[in-house]
């Protein structure tokens, strides 16, 4: 939310809950408490010297004329090893660079564009950031006042351009101070508000000529930066074995997006089965179910043992089997939240928001004795019959290229939206422990910047990283390839899935409407979007490795290969035959669960 409260430095942004787009804040308020105009690189090394302090350590440039200032100071405090700067040529790539870096680190990143469109630029990466609670410091350059308006090249009206998805924007006047402003944005960007999660917010620096150094000034001596690796390790927690005066319940723990490894703890603290989705950093433990959408059928209204109660834990977002069971009348559910969240609207929601696990354990109570063990009975047959079905399609498919990726990888793994991360929901098998630290843009549930936000998590988290998304999600994001000359290779594999289109649209309604051919070709068309981009070639261009592989055994090789630099996996397979695959899977393992319920 934006904010125009011109009192304490430390002043709380505009009230989450308001509605419209309110101004962004002014600084300096007024004339009468202006301080003493500063040059443009001043107030650059200042505002650099804030965000610093404040726990910046990543920026993310864009070249830009109107922006040299920040981009001199920046070079400066890079020289001195006080923070470290990735250049990108492309704004959007730039955001998306950030948000990875922000993602892997847990500390606020910056990005830094000049005025016009390359503001506009940041825009999906914003709304990701704000929907999913992503400390992005959107640091945009401006025309000072006297040139807005005036038809001046490349001036826009930049203040609040992003309204109502950043937690705080400020508009800081050239010449003046930029302190407060800063440090009441890195506030608002990391949750140091009371019921304000962290997000991007828009610090919106005006600068007036001179744009650069003076003659006399030079680049300080270069000092090595002290580079950490970040902890990012995959957490397990334990928590104390549910009361036995607790009631038996019929629950199950259902752990969407960003859930982290209290749902898991939860799950077997209870004795309850856990339904976690790959990005919930849940999905393991002796209390996982994997192919658990296919069971929830088997468990509902008229069934012999149908679920009571849901707990949730973070933001189910893949599949409509969950939003089914969320949404039955019989069913109650509740959702923990110990800390302000982005992703829904308070009062829009029908699950009871807990705010302890003490609440939560009263409301979840402790699973009867067979309960758990029919979960996982019914999981194992119809694991068991999915791996029998995919063992029968001799080339590649999406669930069986889940399943491999989510098997081999190690150290980090971020998934595209659309099939992909489905893909490893249905078919990826828990482990007994985790194995990667996992990600997803599950905040808008985008296509867009996937092998941006790829390479910020795997140079902010200095590990291997692995990503597995789709062909069009690919190109959609290939401008995200090009590094320039000197900036650093993360460990980056990326596992392209290439059906030569837009497959999830034939598992929808549009599947139907294409097979009944009442339009023609217009679903394949335009939702399916057929493409012969030559990825290959596309790789050569960029100096991006490229091997091609087919079928499940030259995937699994390709996957236990060393990760050293940037190297892209093509995955070749055909989408026209996914929804009778899926057909056939949801088949077999409701026979084999029948089988399982029915002893």
């Amino acid at each position: 939310m934006t904010s125009h409260n011109d009192s304490a430095p430390n002043a709380s942004p505009h009230d989450s809950a308001s509605t419209g787009s309110s101004p962004a804040e002014t600084y300096p308020a007024g004339a009468s408490d202006a301080p003493p105009s500063l040059s443009a690189l001043a107030a650059a090394r200042i505002a650099v010297g804030v965000l610093v302090d404040g726990g910046v350590q990543h920026v993310v440039v864009s070249p830009g004329s109107r922006s040299a200032p920040m981009a001199y100071a920046l070079a400066e405090a890079s020289a001195e090893g006080m923070v470290e700067l990735l250049v990108r040529i492309d704004e959007r790539s730039a955001g998306f660079t950030a948000l990875g870096l922000a993602l892997a680190t847990g500390s606020p990143a910056a990005v830094l564009t000049t005025s016009g469109t390359a503001v506009g630029n940041l825009m999906p990466a914003v709304m990701e950031a704000n929907h999913a609670a992503v400390p992005l410091i959107v640091l945009s350059a401006d025309r000072p006042d006297e040139l807005r308006g005036t038809g001046a090249n490349q001036t826009t009206i930049q203040p609040d351009l992003f309204g109502e998805q950043v937690r705080f924007a400020a508009d800081i006047a050239a010449g003046a101070d930029p302190r407060r402003a800063i440090q009441t944005g890195l506030s608002a960007a990391t949750g140091a508000f009371p019921d304000l999660p962290p997000g991007p917010v828009q610090l919106n620096l005006a600068f007036r000529d001179p744009l650069v150094p003076s003659p006399e000034e030079r680049l300080p001596a270069v000092a090595e930066m002290q580079r950490y690796r970040i902890g990012t390790e995959p957490l397990i927690m334990n928590l104390p074995p549910a009361p036995a005066g607790l009631p038996e319940r019929r629950t199950v723990v259902l752990a969407g997006h960003d859930a982290g490894p209290v749902a898991e703890a939860f799950a077997r603290a209870h004795g309850l089965p856990l339904l976690a989705e790959p990005s919930s950093n849940s999905r393991f433990g002796p209390n996982a179910v994997g192919p658990y959408r296919l069971l929830l059928e088997h468990f509902g209204p008229g069934s012999a043992t149908p679920i009571e109660r849901v707990v949730l834990f973070g933001r189910p977002t893949l599949s409509r089997p969950v939003a089914a069971l969320l949404a039955r009348a019989d069913v109650q559910s509740a959702l923990y939240q110990p800390v302000p969240v982005a992703w829904y609207e308070p009062g829009r929601r029908t699950e009871l928001p807990l705010e302890s696990l003490a609440d939560l354990a009263d409301f979840a109570g402790r699973g009867p004795s067979t309960w758990l063990d029919t979960w996982l009975l019914a999981g194992s047959a119809a694991q068991h019959a999915l791996d029998r079905i995919l063992s029968e399609e001799a080339p590649a498919t999406g669930p069986a290229v889940g399943s491999l990726v989510w098997k081999h990888t190690r150290g980090q793994l971020l998934l595209g939206s659309s099939n992909g991360i489905r893909d490893v929901d249905l078919a990826g098998l828990p482990s007994p422990e985790p194995a990667a630290t996992v990600y997803a843009n599950r905040g808008l549930a985008g296509i867009d910047g996937t092998v941006s936000t790829a390479t910020g998590i795997a140079i902010g988290g200095r590990q291997e990283t692995t990503v597995l998304l789709g062909d069009v999600t690919f190109l959609h994001d290939a401008g995200g390839l090009l590094l320039g000359s000197g900036e650093e290779q993360p460990q980056l594999r990326i596992v392209v899935l290439n059906d030569a289109g837009g497959a999830i649209f034939d598992l929808l309604e549009h599947g139907t409407v294409r097979e009944a051919g009442t339009y023609g070709d217009a679903v394949e068309r335009l939702f399916g979007t057929p493409h012969t981009v030559d990825i290959a070639a596309l790789a050569a261009a960029y100096g991006v490795g490229h091997c091609s592989v087919s079928t499940t055994a030259a995937l699994a090789e390709a996957l236990q290969q060393p990760i050293e630099g940037r190297s892209i996996v093509e995955v070749r397979t055909d989408r026209h035959g996914l929804k009778a695959l899926h057909a056939r899977i949801k088949e077999a393992a409701a026979a084999a669960v029948r089988g399982v319920l029915a002893r």
